[in-house]
């Protein structure tokens, strides 16, 4: 059979993923501050694209925004503290007012310092100066930055290297504790073997324990502690409380966890009176003797959307200016620098990614003000009456309302979070599971149910507490079919203990109370 080429025309249908179709999906799953930073580097990277005037740095390409913000020169400002230095220098220093000052209190102010010689003129435009120097602040006193004017938060670590001197006078008893400090973790726990640290420091494991020893004195009690129990022991320690009793409480903790007063009772050779004035002292040790010193920053979550009440008696829907991106593109420029022809190709490259970048960022602020507007129009009863009025509710329901996919409403719902009447929430906080009614009724959210479940819990009292089939049988007399299986997962997953263990701790914190 002879081999030969053969031209054929074929037509078919594909769907490709362009690389602008892909940016499109990863902008809608974006949070504000990875948005932020996407088109902060896109800025950097396309000439045509600027942030606003007062958002961002723009370079030659943002004269028209400077224009249309005339800024104070510093000429200007100048002029004007100088005239106030002269008044203040006319009104007080010259004229004779120090000797008149002089005479008045009977105080000579010129020789308060002999050696600086004469006195000074304030020099007012000299305080200005070094005011703008002044880090933060770029043209004047109103683009200071607070934050460099708030103190340093002392670390745990400094705050240890402080107290270290005035307990371990010998250098190298300063170094074992200075490599055991550099070991602690955020909580104030030691995290390292005492014969592995003597193996590397190259001295004896007894010279590490005396040196920790004298360590677990230091502020704040219970630091250099290796375990809770040892945490604890040294809080009750330099208390003076740690008796036989109270250390066989602390050597038993498994068995606090799970409320069996008897057996502690048993271990610790108490009565049950006495037992409870051990649990209270214990409730008033810090199990995180370095918590206070946490130097981490929180961070504050900006909600997308904002849901409040209009006056019609609806509720006014819109985004959170503060969370939508702003870039521009600057065609002024495209037209001037694009005459030339070698740059012509590159910059039609860069103007087509930035028109698509903005269509982009817009049409994610439609989708997700379409899908915050059917939440919210789905989860009404929420907003009005609580938690208990949450309606099971899923993707596919929102999808088909405003003609999405449930992939794109599912991006759209990630990280993105909506302040309401009632707090803020997650998006997918308002996507429940369906949870089937008595006698076909309307069925319940899943967080509605879980809400009873826990209302129901904390206003049992200690001589009736519910049992799983107990709250079986309340959420049926209220309309509410679940198995007890389901009761149970539910309850742990709030963690909430059993009904056994919650007896015994409701009675011993009804008699500490009675105490």
């Amino acid at each position: 059979m002879a081999l030969s080429a053969n031209l054929f025309l074929r037509q078919n249908q594909s769907l490709v993923m362009t690389p602008q179709l892909m940016q499109s999906i990863q902008l809608l799953q974006m949070t504000h501050v990875e948005l932020t930073q996407f088109i902060a580097q896109e800025v950097e990277k396309n000439p045509l694209l600027e942030f606003p005037s007062g958002e961002g740095e723009t370079g030659e390409r943002g004269e028209a925004a400077d224009e249309s913000y005339p800024q104070q020169t510093d000429d200007a400002g100048d002029g004007e503290y100088e005239d106030r230095g002269e008044t203040l220098s006319g009104d007080w220093y010259d004229n004779g007012s120090s000797s008149r000052l002089s005479d008045e209190l009977d105080a000579n102010y010129t020789n308060v310092f002999p050696d600086d010689g004469a006195p000074q003129r304030l020099d007012a435009p000299e305080l200005i100066s070094q005011w703008k120097s002044m880090p933060g602040s770029t043209e004047g006193a109103d683009n200071y930055d607070l934050d460099d004017f708030v103190a340093g938060q002392v670390s745990l670590r400094d705050h240890l290297a402080q107290q270290i001197p005035f307990i371990l006078p010998d250098m190298a008893d300063r170094l074992i504790a200075q490599n055991l400090v550099d070991q602690l973790d955020d909580a104030g726990y030691l995290q390292a073997d005492v014969a592995e640290a003597g193996e590397r420091l190259g001295t004896d494991a007894e010279d590490i324990e005396r040196v920790l020893s004298a360590l677990q004195t230091l502020d704040p009690p219970g630091v250099f502690a290796r375990s809770l129990a040892e945490c604890l022991a040294i809080q009750l320690r330099q208390k003076d409380r740690l008796d036989p009793a109270m250390q066989a409480l602390v050597e038993n903790l498994e068995l606090l966890a799970r409320r069996d007063f008897v057996t502690l009772k048993r271990l610790c050779g108490v009565d049950e009176e006495d037992l409870l004035d051990m649990l209270a002292e214990i409730r008033q040790l810090n199990p995180k003797p370095g918590s206070g010193f946490e130097t981490g920053v929180s961070e504050a979550i900006m909600p997308d959307v904002v849901v409040r009440p209009s006056s019609d008696g609806a509720w006014l829907v819109e985004l959170n200016p503060d969370t939508l991106p702003r870039v521009l593109v600057n065609q002024s420029y495209f037209s001037r620098v694009a005459k030339n022809g070698e740059d012509h190709a590159f910059l039609s490259e860069c103007l087509q990614s930035a028109n698509w970048l903005t269509r982009s960022l817009d049409q994610r602020a439609k989708t997700i003000m379409k899908v915050a507007s059917e939440i919210v129009r789905q989860q009404d009863a929420f907003l009005l009456h609580g938690v208990d009025h949450l309606r099971p509710l899923n993707l596919k329901t929102v999808a088909e309302a405003i003609k999405m996919h449930e992939s794109t409403v599912s991006r759209v719902t990630s990280n993105k979070y909506m302040l309401t009447p009632r707090g803020l929430f997650e998006l997918k906080y308002f996507f429940t599971v369906s949870i089937s009614a008595v006698e076909g009724g309307d069925s319940h959210s899943a967080e509605a149910v879980r809400h009873k479940i826990r209302a129901l819990i904390m206003q049992e009292s200690p001589d009736a507490v519910l049992s799983d089939d107990d709250i079986v049988e309340m959420l049926k007399k209220g309309g509410i079919d679940l198995a007890r299986r389901t009761v149970a997962k539910y309850r742990e997953a709030m963690n909430i203990a059993s009904s056994v263990q919650r007896r015994r701790e409701k009675r011993a914190l009804a008699k500490v109370a009675g105490f």
